[in-house]
């Protein structure tokens, strides 16, 4: 019985699902993967896959070297 409340089903990669494209310039989609602060949201919270979480992790950066999005948020 106790077991069972430890377990937590493993989150779909949401690309894998739905087959959407990761974009630099798709800036609503990127923001999703940022914390308030501005940091990059974990694999192991956004659910993504590897391949897809170093998608998302290269548009941002991309993003963020051509000012679409900050490096760091005001506090």
């Amino acid at each position: 019985m106790e077991r069972s409340r430890l377990f937590q089903r493993r989150r779909t990669c949401r690309f894998c699902h739905d087959h959407t494209p990761i974009d630099f310039k798709d800036i609503g989609l990127l923001r999703g993967f940022l914390t308030e602060r501005g940091r990059i949201v974990p694999r192991r919270i956004s659910g993504n896959c590897m391949g897809h979480q170093r998608e998302v992790t290269v548009a941002i950066k991309r993003a963020r070297a051509i000012a679409l999005l900050s490096f760091a948020e005001e506090l």
